[in-house]
């Protein structure tokens, strides 16, 4: 049994778009903004941070809450002994390496990424990384199991809440036309953003895998903002989702609704549902780059640095120039070891100390050991130099 793929309309908005288009706008300005505030070093270092951010709200959009410490840990690869906490260090693991992937520009050289292939690769490379306890569904109240394929399409019906998503003999023709639609060069650049709200509501309303949607769909999403060049490393929509939680899953069900008359579009779906789904979503993404814009603002950061510094230099972990070391990366991006002595005011030794103090409790990372150092975020000074970042 077929159905047709016209029960998925309408694929975009098309009536009074010009709110729709004034938060494109803003997005466009606010993301480019941000992203020219830094220089790629100090981006690299933030994105290490965001990602874990994003994997952690993430997580908890799934109901699945894994302490930023245990995230920390386990990309150091350390896993705690309790298998339930275990398993959530490696799904955590799994998210932020392939969002690593992502912000990095590898695309698994898709050139088209609302294809079939491109979502289905961002399924495979999450679930080839997941161990085995964490690979399967249970069925008929825990009494059988399935095997999730990575990247494979399900082979049996689902359903979310009221949504009974297609038939799994149908989500071939779906995803085409998800394909054919959503196509970044076949729309205008402002349309385009536009695209990326509307099609991460459509492609949870396919459905198209056994497990993991909600995860693969935020993902796709983000390659898209990436691909756009709005998004990047520096903010994450999934933040601003888990914390509107409720009018996110309200808006999404808006948006599942059938046609209300013929003032609501011409599809089979609520042509208003969609557009306020779309608004919704350009609303979110517009907070979160706000909320990172103010977090990240010089003055600010430095002012959280200078007085963490003062407080670990009292209790004699840090010495008081170590401040002076964090400010030089900030604003450089990166500098070479031989500088400490000079941006201290230290002779050679005292300032290789602070340097060496600063690398060892996480504070300045280096590719080498004796390479430029730049910033790094231990998870040990989040609420300190980034405050509401995590809700803890």
């Amino acid at each position: 049994m077929y159905e047709k793929v016209s029960s998925m309309e309408p694929m975009l908005p098309t009536q009074k778009l010009e709110h729709l288009e004034d938060l494109s706008i803003e997005l466009c300005a606010k993301a480019t903004a941000l992203t020219l505030q830094f220089r790629p070093e100090l981006i690299r270092a933030i994105g290490d941070l965001v990602r874990s951010m994003n994997c952690f709200y993430s997580n908890l959009i799934e109901g699945h809450y894994t302490y930023p410490i245990d995230i920390d840990r386990a990309l150091k690869e350390q896993y705690d002994t309790n298998p339930e906490k275990r398993d959530l260090q490696f799904e955590a693991k799994a998210h932020i390496e392939v969002q690593k992937e992502i912000d990095d520009g590898n695309f698994w050289s898709v050139d088209n990424l609302s294809s079939k292939e491109f979502i289905s690769k961002i399924h495979y490379e999450f679930y080839t990384r997941l161990p085995d306890s964490l690979r399967y569904i249970s069925y008929k109240n825990g009494q059988d199991k399935e095997e999730v394929i990575p990247g494979a399409l399900r082979d049996k019906g689902a359903a979310v809440g009221e949504h009974i998503a297609p038939l799994s003999s149908s989500l071939n023709a779906f995803l085409k036309r998800f394909e054919d639609t959503y196509q970044l060069d076949k729309h205008s650049k402002l349309k385009q953003i536009i695209v990326v709200a509307a099609s991460h509501h459509r492609l949870l309303w396919i459905h198209p895998f056994a497990d993991g949607n909600g995860r693969a769909v935020r993902l796709f999403s983000h390659a898209l903002l990436k691909k756009l060049g709005l998004g990047s490393s520096l903010w994450s929509v999934s933040r601003g989702l888990a914390r509107n939680s409720e009018e996110y899953r309200r808006q999404l069900v808006l948006a599942d609704q059938p046609r209300k008359g013929d003032l609501d579009g011409r599809g089979n779906l609520s042509e208003s549902g969609l557009k306020s789904f779309c608004e919704f979503f350009l609303k979110i993404c517009i907070d979160q780059v706000d909320y990172m814009s103010s977090l990240l603002e010089p003055k600010e950061i430095l002012r959280r640095m200078e007085l963490y510094i003062e407080d670990e230099a009292r209790a004699k972990r840090l010495d008081i120039k170590a401040y002076f070391l964090l400010r030089e990366a900030y604003y450089q991006g990166e500098f070479a070891r031989g500088k400490a002595e000079e941006i201290t005011g230290y002779k050679s030794t005292k300032a290789r100390q602070v340097l060496s103090d600063l690398i060892s409790k996480g504070f300045l990372q280096s590719d080498s050991p004796k390479g430029p150092v730049r910033l790094a975020f231990p998870v040990s000074i989040l609420e300190r130099w980034f405050p509401r970042l995590y809700p803890i």
